[in-house]
């Protein structure tokens, strides 16, 4: 049986307050909902998938580098929460490591480079990322069964690289070994995707 942690821990906690004060005026793409609501849907699903103390914190801070750059450097992140952490949500970044903010590399080089470190993840790097994107699909799917088409003018890449991008994970987390309910929910959920876009 596996080992019994506590989510409420000091550390944990103490990610989640800096994740977020640190997210805290990010809302998710074309919506007025808070970020925060990605922060700990994605936290929630690693710890449903029985993840450790460290891939619940990463989770929490999976887009810090991404996203807030300048204000959560690599340094402070190790310091204060350790280096498995760090080296996960690094795991989790598709942006250079000396990105400072701004405009990001070119949206499918940015990507397929994604895909190709996730290949050589480790087992909790791959769950903190495919926690990350079944949150994104779930919330992508959902939209477009709310609104159709006009959603894909949200994003930097449209629908046809979106789907694309969706799919390529799929394959690569298989490959790089994931098992259990996230990557068949996320498979599931990349279907139906496919489907009422006519991808498929």
């Amino acid at each position: 049986m596996k080992e019994k942690h506590s989510a409420a821990t000091p550390r944990f906690l103490d990610a989640l307050d800096y994740a977020v004060r640190l997210h805290g005026n990010d809302f998710r793409k074309g919506t007025s909902i808070p970020y925060a609501a990605h922060l700990l849907g994605v936290c929630a699903l690693v710890l449903l998938d029985g993840g450790t103390e460290d891939e619940a914190v990463a989770a929490l801070l999976h887009d810090a580098l991404e996203d807030h750059p300048g204000e959560a450097g690599r340094e402070l992140i190790a310091g204060r929460f350790g280096e498995r952490v760090l080296a996960i949500v690094e795991a989790c970044t598709d942006t250079p490591a000396d990105y400072k903010g701004g405009d990001k590399p070119p949206w499918r080089p940015r990507k397929e480079q994604y895909l190709q470190h996730l290949e050589k993840a480790s087992p909790e790097q791959v769950r903190v990322a495919l926690a990350d994107k079944l949150d994104n699909a779930r919330s992508v799917l959902a939209d477009y069964r709310q609104i159709g088409e006009p959603l894909w003018k949200r994003f930097n890449a449209g629908k046809e690289e979106q789907l694309w991008f969706f799919r390529r994970l799929a394959e690569v987390f298989r490959k790089a070994g994931a098992r259990g309910f996230l990557i068949t929910e996320f498979e599931l959920t990349v279907s139906e995707l496919e489907k009422r876009a006519g991808a498929v």
